[in-house]
């Protein structure tokens, strides 16, 4: 939960002001030998910056504990070193972890806006053992992303007086406008210091009314010879594995099914100006290389989001971000290729990406659920965004996506902007309009056979051979179909209290099948607010919050979908723990009683819903994180359409058993009463224990299991009484670099359910993986 956290805290905590003189980092001819240590002479020369300030919990409070950075660049790299000071050093916390992991540790870190224009951060942070971390934040959309992986150098030492860390930045890997004599960019340095609490020290003053951090990071100038050169990586990867699959059902066993591959791929990474980057890939290997994390979709109507872990699409992926989800690059599974062009000049910026997929996933929405359909046929995917910055405040921007397969085609385009009129206040907008043809193949999917054609409407909605449901209603029309969406919002945000409102409408025929956009047919309105307690240092708590909002949708014919109130009140207290209450009431329509019809009114059940929650966390000492979330409320049972009892509790434990060896467990227990009696009981466990060698190489050993049993009396349609899932996954793994790296590993899966008498494997897989980046 640290991670969540120190998002927080990064966009709450900025320096106050531009600094009238921007500050000047010296250009020494030489490179550093990294290796954690501050002997070589050059380092002497470098620029010394002071971080001494802590900037949150508290404001511009001075730090119980010293840094010192140093700071000076050759043309081609940007060098770093931190002296960090600590008159505890055995309480330092550091562990040996993959890269991106080692959110609770003692971290320092640089933050780089490079064309110094308040929208964009590179964020780079490394643990005293060196464990690298790196993000790109994005003001426009207060979204921080960690999928984006540089190449950079690092190395730490933990010493008697604290810890030195040294990086080296290569000033290809960021963009920047190296036209001019003299570059300014924006930077800031930070340490993060875990104890009791965990404090933000900067090497600036922040003003906590300014809710833009960036806005306020102080200039630096000087980068007289510095370039980006050609910019040129070619990475090119090699995937070898072997699949088995077989039936396991009763009714049709079968023996096991191999299947092997080799698979040889290209990644081409070209700077083609130092503001336009082109990335190509051929015949990419875009499987998963670990498991995704565990999520529990009993008694859920709408689809799962998972985020993006493939660097083809994370690479600057920020450049294609607005408010909404518009584009999610997981509907693109399996490409053969792909193409994507990222650029900033001076106050334009744009992207574009195109790619194949050997089949289409679709998500279908509803305004009371949602579900994919999954064609056989390869298609065609387009996206592109530009953004005009008329000021550091004011930015204009639209987006275009286009997917097609056969006779499906979806194509979307919106227009956004972000006015930023103080910097206690933002006003967003956001317009949309799409047009999509369903194809006689996705009916086919939605109606469970080929019953229902496009020419046989009327009939099908009479009920004329035709399995309803809502998602055969929003596809079954021989005709294109379009329509619209908008969103406006506005915020005031302020260090002690912050108010917003916002509305968004979507039209029953809009889409975004390139996007994750899971529901259509409503509009939302929504307002709500918080209040802020800052606690004293001396105190034994740092920070209360009371929240809550009110909201209420309608469909377009203006029948209520929901209202909803919700309140929380959290508090952060001793030993780095958190603890939250969350309350909320809710009018929510049903199901439809009869599926042939998208009415609400006279066709659903308004159920009342009622939650309350407990979230509780803590990190009492290095290397332990534990959290407790018990939420009990009365929800619908969405199998049956009534009311029912729910209790859901789920437990974290994340323990270093040692510097190198770390065990997370997460589990979920879920249960539901409902007409009386029992309906389900689910429990999903999910365990990983990994052993870290080095911060380049880990063996980590997974277990997902999932147990789910139902009472088939209490259901009124068929169910299994008992399903069992079982999967394992064993990953050994080895990185120079982000891309430089060798995978070794074997998953496998198996089920059981009422025609299984024992769980069974049905599917086993051995895979290598190893990708080269050459930079050129």
């Amino acid at each position: 939960m640290f991670k969540t956290s120190l998002i927080a805290c990064l966009l709450l905590a900025s320096p106050v002001v531009f600094s009238a003189n921007p500050m000047s980092i010296p250009f020494i001819d030489t490179s550093a030998n990294i290796d954690g240590q501050l002997s070589e002479p050059h380092w002497q020369q470098a620029k010394k910056i002071s971080v001494d300030n802590i900037t949150w919990p508290y404001e511009n409070q001075p730090s119980p504990e010293k840094m010192n950075v140093y700071v000076y660049e050759n043309g081609e790299m940007l060098y770093v070193a931190f002296e960090a000071f600590d008159s505890e050093p055995d309480k330092i916390r550091a562990f040996y972890r993959d890269r991106d992991k080692a959110w609770d540790d003692d971290l320092i870190g640089l933050k780089i806006d490079s064309f110094n224009n308040q929208k964009l951060a590179y964020q780079f942070f490394i643990n005293p053992l060196g464990v690298q971390m790196d993000s790109i934040e994005n003001e426009l959309t207060k979204q921080e992303s960690d999928a984006w992986d540089g190449i950079w150098e690092s190395a730490g030492q933990i010493n008697d007086k604290g810890f030195i860390v040294e990086i080296a930045l290569p000033f290809r890997m960021l963009n920047f406008d190296d036209k001019l004599p003299i570059k300014t960019m924006a930077m800031e340095f930070v340490r993060f210091l875990p104890r009791n609490e965990r404090l933000r020290i900067s090497s600036m003053k922040i003003d906590h009314n300014n809710n833009c951090w960036i806005c306020q990071m102080p200039q630096v100038s000087g980068f007289e010879k510095t370039k980006q050169g050609n910019n040129l990586t070619l990475v090119p990867a090699l995937v070898m594995g072997k699949s088995q699959q077989r039936n396991i059902s009763r009714s049709a066993p079968s023996d096991w099914q191999s299947e092997s591959n080799i698979e040889p791929s290209l990644d081409v990474k070209w700077g083609i100006t130092p503001d336009i980057t082109l990335n190509t890939t051929i015949n990419p290997d875009f499987s998963q290389v670990e498991a995704d994390a565990a999520q529990l979709s009993i008694n859920d109507n709408f689809a799962l989001f998972y985020p993006e872990k493939r660097a083809f699409f994370s690479d600057n992926a920020d450049y294609f971000a607005s408010s909404w989800d518009l584009i999610y690059t997981r509907n693109v599974a399996e490409p053969e290729y792909g193409a994507k062009i990222t650029g900033n000049l001076e106050q334009h910026n744009f992207a574009a990406f195109v790619a194949n997929d050997k089949q289409t996933n679709i998500i279908i929405p509803g305004n009371l659920g949602s579900t994919i359909v999954s064609l056989d046929g390869k298609s065609e995917n387009l996206a592109m965004r530009y953004r005009y910055d008329v000021s550091n405040n004011l930015s204009f921007a639209s987006t275009a996506t286009s997917r097609s397969s056969g006779d499906y085609s979806s194509r979307l385009m919106s227009l956004d902007s972000k006015y930023r009129l103080t910097d206690s206040d933002t006003f967003k907008v956001q317009v949309a309009h799409s047009r999509t043809q369903y194809s006689q193949e996705i009916i086919n999917q939605l109606c469970n056979g080929d019953d229902c054609q496009t020419n046989q409407v009327t009939s099908c909605q009479s009920g004329h051979d035709c399995q309803f449901n809502e998602f055969v209603l929003r596809v079954l029309n021989p005709e294109p179909i379009s329509d619209q969406a908008y969103y406006l919002s506005y915020e005031h945000n302020e260090k002690h209290w912050m108010a917003f409102s916002n509305y968004s409408n979507f039209g029953a025929d809009f889409r975004a099948d390139l996007g994750f956009m899971g529901q259509i047919d409503f509009n939302k309105f929504v307002t709500g607010g918080r209040y802020r307690w800052y606690g004293e240092q001396q105190d034994w708590w740092s920070r209360m919050e009371f929240y809550s909002d009110w909201d209420i949708s309608h469909n377009d014919n203006n029948e209520l979908l929901e209202k909803e109130f919700e309140a929380s009140f959290s508090l952060n207290g001793p030993l780095q723990s958190y603890f939250e209450l969350y309350v909320m009431q809710r009018d929510r329509a049903g199901l439809r009683h009869d599926k042939s019809s998208l009415l609400i009114d006279g066709n659903t059940t308004l159920f009342n819903e009622d939650s309350v929650s407990l979230y509780a966390e803590i990190k009492p000492m290095a290397g332990l994180f534990s959290s407790l979330k018990i939420s009990t409320d009365h929800a619908i049972d969405l199998t049956n359409n009534r009311l029912g009892q729910r209790l859901r509790i789920v437990p974290v434990a994340n323990v270093n058993l040692t510097r190198h060896l770390e065990l997370k467990l997460r589990h979920t227990y879920e249960k539901m009463d409902s007409g009386s009696a029992s309906l389900f009981t689910a429990n999903l466990t999910d365990a990983r224990l990994t052993y870290q060698f080095d911060i380049k190489s880990f063996l980590r050993l997974a277990f997902i299991y999932t147990d789910i049993e139902r009472n088939p009396d209490n259901y009124l349609i068929p169910v299994d009484k008992h399903y069992q899932q079982f999967s394992t996954q064993l990953l050994y793994s080895y990185k120079v670099n982000p891309q430089t790296v060798f995978f070794a590993g074997y998953s496998d899966n198996g089920y059981k359910d009422d025609d299984i008498e024992h769980l069974k494997r049905n599917e086993r897989a051995v895979f290598v993986k190893l990708s080269y980046a050459w930079l050129l």
